[in-house]
């Protein structure tokens, strides 16, 4: 949970999604007053937030005076992510509309109206896509973005350190792995529901490592950055304080929704040449590959520790899941 000592006028972009929705009401039950920017308005409410309909994030976003009005942090979750069947025909272009452009649009008017602080949620995309198993990725190792999503943050994430040097906007990013917890999307919960159907899958032999941050971690983390001066003008890694292979995860998930573990071994070449031949190579890369990120930098300078491990954040997201279906 955010626990700070005094409370602020935050604002949250993409108040509507996995992130933002959790973290507005987090924020709200910390006592800050909380306003949410959404495309539109979302089915489920999160009630106390003043919601602020401003269409697609771009450089032609309609940004209204009044929203800004009293703001002192800015939390900036929205982004244009992976997109399954893409519909336009230059998605770099649209990725940096939105992503890039959307981002620095975002900032100037906040230094120009009096923000204090922004918080900016980014990828280890903008690293790569892959670490080996001894060496993670830290804050000093090479950006090289392998997708349109890592290129657009990257370049975001230019941008604001650059109108930070220009304004004196204090800017915090997050290089974020995947996040979990309940009311997650894609690939995660498809991998959840084909373990609560007990579907076998052929990945026992995978011995990779990859990172993650449970959604509850990632709201104490931001709750920390909220005012802490020490992270100002920082990039930080984040994640949970356990790397863990696919074939144990897989585990995990089945404990926590109370199913059989189903895994047989399969030799890896076969599992990506199955991929390759049903046209989803980049989903199996990921099952099978390295993506460990190093979060000592973060521990080391503001203390920071995940407060929630893998198995709690998985029982709640069970818990979820159940709850939905």
């Amino acid at each position: 949970m955010i626990t700070t000592l005094e409370s602020h006028k935050v604002l949250v972009t993409g108040a509507s999604g996995f992130v933002g929705s959790a973290l507005c009401s987090d924020l709200l039950k910390c006592g800050h007053d909380v306003t949410g920017t959404v495309r539109k308005l979302p089915v489920s409410l999160v009630s106390g937030v003043n919601y602020k309909i401003v269409g697609d994030l771009g450089t032609d976003t309609a940004w209204c005076d009044d929203i800004f009005s009293g703001v002192e942090i800015i939390i900036h979750c929205a982004a244009r992510v992976h997109v399954m069947n893409e519909y336009v025909q230059d998605p770099l272009k649209e990725f940096r509309r939105i992503n890039t452009q959307g981002t620095e649009t975002l900032a100037r008017i906040a230094a120009k109206t009096g923000v204090k602080r922004l918080i900016f949620l980014s990828s280890v995309k903008v690293n790569g896509e892959s670490s080996s198993l001894s060496s993670p990725i830290d804050e000093m190792s090479p950006t090289v973005p392998k997708d349109y999503y890592g290129i657009s943050k990257l370049e975001a994430e230019r941008s604001l350190l650059s109108i930070a040097d220009e304004t004196g906007l204090e800017t915090v990013i997050f290089r974020l792995p995947l996040v979990y917890g309940p009311g997650v999307k894609g690939n995660f919960l498809r991998l959840f529901k084909m373990v609560d159907k007990g579907i076998p899958l052929p990945l026992s032999l995978v011995e990779n490592l990859r990172s993650q941050i449970n959604l509850d971690n990632l709201i104490d983390v931001v709750g920390v950055c909220l005012a802490d001066h020490r992270a100002v003008g920082k990039t930080y890694m984040v994640s949970d304080s356990k790397d863990i292979s696919t074939a144990q995860l897989i585990t995990e998930m089945a404990y926590a929704l109370k199913r059989p573990v189903r895994l047989w071994p399969c030799p890896l070449r076969l599992i990506k040449m199955a991929g390759t031949l049903v046209g989803r190579s980049d989903e199996v890369s990921r099952l099978l590959g390295s993506l460990r990120i190093n979060s000592k930098k973060i521990y080391s300078e503001l203390g920071w520790v995940p407060p929630h491990t893998l198995t709690q954040g998985l029982s709640q997201t069970a818990a979820w899941y159940h709850q939905k279906k």
